[in-house]
């Protein structure tokens, strides 16, 4: 990743807050680039659950990975910057949609990412959309989530307390409900593939884990 990368991603985002959150989330998160080493092996079109502004694919769009990407959101307004971000840096085969996962998923067979949303969903929902998405995985594609995992931990409660306040600011649109376990991930997703879970906080204070599902 170049150093002008941040500001070239936040650059087309109406507003002072989207373009400082862009930056800021480019320049500190290990999400992207760890999504990134996943990924960058594979030629299979993306899905990408709770999109946000679709800076995961922009990102991986200017780290040279062409594959077709959709992402989808429940939240209309970020689809809206995304799709506007999406024309002014022209990167081809992205789409973004207004979507919300709880009712089924789009028809896809590829990749599938669900990042930083799981939490919003109840234990019962939780499960539903993971082996929706784990459906969606082509043979050799891979499902890559990112989620803070649930245990005793001071990260656990940083985590718990920042997406409160996420829902206070209306930067989220709703509260947290459940945070799943690494044992969750693993009961549910082991009968689609190989599963492996590792911590992903880099530098920030939260309990944030990858989870990866890959299937033979």
């Amino acid at each position: 990743m170049t150093a002008e990368l941040p500001k070239k991603l936040a650059a087309p985002f109406p507003g002072v807050w989207d373009r400082t959150y862009v930056a800021s989330k480019v320049k500190t998160d290990p999400l992207y680039g760890a999504v990134y080493d996943e990924l960058s092996d594979s030629s299979l079109p993306l899905l990408d659950l709770g999109c946000g502004l679709g800076l995961l694919a922009f990102y991986l769009r200017e780290r040279g990975l062409a594959f077709p990407i959709h992402g989808v959101d429940y939240d209309p307004r970020k689809i809206a910057s995304a799709r506007k971000a999406a024309a002014a840096l022209k990167h081809g085969d992205l789409s973004f949609d207004s979507h919300d996962a709880r009712q089924g998923l789009p028809e896809h067979m590829g990749n599938v990412t669900i990042l930083d949303i799981l939490q919003f969903f109840t234990p019962e929902e939780q499960q539903k959309l993971l082996g929706l998405a784990a459906s969606r995985v082509a043979p050799g594609g891979k499902l890559v989530i990112r989620s803070g995992l649930r245990d005793s931990s001071r990260r656990f409660k940083v985590t718990v307390f920042c997406d409160y306040v996420a829902k206070i600011t209306f930067w989220m649109k709703a509260a947290p409900t459940h945070y799943p376990s690494g044992e969750d991930f693993e009961r549910i997703l082991s009968p689609h593939g190989t599963v492996t879970v590792s911590p992903l906080w880099g530098g920030t204070p939260f309990n944030n884990h990858l989870i990866v599902l890959e299937k033979a």
